[in-house]
């Protein structure tokens, strides 16, 4: 009598900071994996209790940084497989389909899968300005990923071939402006900083160029103006993001 091979287990991590207004959405969308493991960071709000509806491996620890938080959930995590997903994205009907193809060949080559990620602004998918396809290293196998720490955007390496799916990831970016600036501000401190420990040159003609260089590479050069306001908005506001991050560095450089 043949063995059934038991499909390989999936093991979903998700980091969360005050997310309560879309980490139920997030969870919702994950329900049907093997395992979800979230990881908050002393949330003031609802969030671990709305995650504990979900799963029972809810974590709550201080803050070490985006990518000690991510590696902290990797540990924790039991599956044959892991996808990391964050707590404003949502993974979709047809991700999920193409995420259980790849369980279910139990040989497949890769190590991890890049997915494209569909970011939404203002209700709309966002299909210009450089923001699409906007790949993704979310998914990988048990201890063949790991978090390398930086202070903004952190990345995964994989130990392995790197494939790529075709479904989307969703991303819900940003509520509105405030919410664009208030994170604006944040990882501008954070970036700066990092751009200034790497060694590199701290020079006032970036107040200009750079922000004027962000614009029109995602405005003219990515065809942002094919996505109508919303297109010029983000170019506006990706090239103020642009503006204080160099601020910061020039103005930390002259202490």
């Amino acid at each position: 009598m043949a063995r059934t091979i038991a499909r390989p287990r999936l093991s979903v991590v998700v980091i969360t900071k005050d997310e309560e207004e879309c980490v139920r959405a997030c969870l919702e969308s994950v329900a049907w994996a093997d395992e979800v493991v979230v990881v908050d960071a002393e949330s003031t709000d609802k969030t671990a209790q709305i995650a504990r509806e979900f799963t029972d491996r809810v974590y709550v620890r201080p803050w070490p940084g985006f990518a000690a938080q991510k590696n902290f959930g990797l540990e924790q995590a039991t599956g044959d497989w892991t996808l990391s997903v964050d707590a404003d994205e949502e993974v979709s009907r047809e991700l999920r389909e193409e995420v259980e193809a790849v369980l279910a060949a139990s040989g497949a080559a890769c190590a991890g899968y890049r997915v494209p990620r569909r970011n939404l602004f203002w209700g709309r998918f966002i299909r210009h300005g450089g923001l699409y396809p906007d790949w993704q290293l979310r998914l990988f196998r048990r201890g063949r990923g790991r978090f390398v720490d930086r202070a903004v955007h952190e990345s995964v390496e994989v130990n392995g071939e790197v494939g790529r799916l075709r479904a989307a990831l969703v991303h819900r970016s940003y509520r509105d402006v405030a919410d664009f600036l208030a994170r604006a501000d944040r990882y501008s401190t954070l970036a700066a900083e990092e751009w200034l420990a790497g060694g590199r040159p701290a020079r006032l003609r970036d107040l200009v160029l750079r922000p004027a260089s962000r614009f029109l590479s995602m405005y003219v050069v990515h065809a942002g103006f094919l996505d109508g306001w919303r297109g010029f908005l983000l170019a506006a506001l990706y090239a103020y993001y642009v503006l204080i991050r160099s601020a910061k560095v020039w103005e930390r450089a002259r202490r």
